[in-house]
């Protein structure tokens, strides 16, 4: 019943954002998706800490992941996902969608931003995947906060993902544990005309789409920002 219950939660979020993208959906997602990173960045006294963009394999931005539920919780969302390439700049942007619940005293809707960094070569192996559970088949935890990060180096430990939300104008680390993170086709396609793999995409084998340009130049210009107010 709890789990009947979940997945009925779990697809009236999924309905909101699973219609049949069009390209202009996708570089608007796009264009959100750099929004969200300069937002975080220009925070006057939070962010994602320099040390953490610096180390960074790839960066994957949901610019609105709605949560709610009734009891049991579901989230669901689109997002947009970089890689860095061996010359140092970065990958054409690969899509994906985002889904997972939860069982709590939870009720009500929310809109979240979220931002993944994939710290490790294990992290961005599961992101050329088709498909993975975070918690599940990769290790993620949330995210430390603020100019530089804590002299703790535990966050830099076999954790392959670093995870961050923002809602309602606070960012914190959060905890995605038994989220499932999927190669979004439809998107893909409306974006290239192709359905190219994530491996494909994220490993330099296609080229940036104009629509991308300031997506990717928000990536580039994040560490720049953390630096500057360090």
């Amino acid at each position: 019943m709890k789990k009947l219950m979940l997945v009925v939660v779990i697809l009236g979020l999924a309905s909101l954002t699973w219609a049949d993208q069009t390209k202009t959906d996708v570089e608007d997602r796009l264009d959100s998706a750099a929004k969200t990173l300069q937002e975080i960045m220009n925070a006057p006294d939070k962010g994602i800490p320099e040390e953490v963009f610096e180390g960074a394999k790839c960066v994957a931005v949901v610019p609105s992941m709605i949560k709610g539920g009734f009891i049991f919780g579901g989230k669901h969302g689109r997002g947009v996902a970089t890689c860095r390439l061996p010359n140092g700049s970065w990958s054409a942007p690969a899509f994906f969608t985002i889904t997972g619940g939860s069982w709590g005293a939870q009720i009500g809707v929310e809109d979240v931003s979220l931002v993944m960094i994939i710290m490790n070569d294990d992290g961005m192996r599961h992101l050329l995947q088709d498909k993975f559970q975070i918690g599940g088949s990769a290790s993620a935890s949330a995210g430390p906060v603020g100019r530089h990060a804590s002299a703790d180096t535990g966050w830099k430990l076999n954790t392959e993902i670093l995870t961050y939300s923002r809602s309602r104008g606070l960012f914190a680390g959060i905890d995605l544990s038994g989220t499932e993170v999927e190669r979004d086709g439809d998107s893909t396609t409306a974006m290239y005309g192709k359905d190219f793999s994530n491996t494909a995409v994220l490993s330099g084998k296609v080229r940036v789409p104009g629509a991308a340009h300031t997506f990717i130049a928000a990536v580039e210009h994040a560490k720049f920002e953390a630096r500057k107010h360090s």
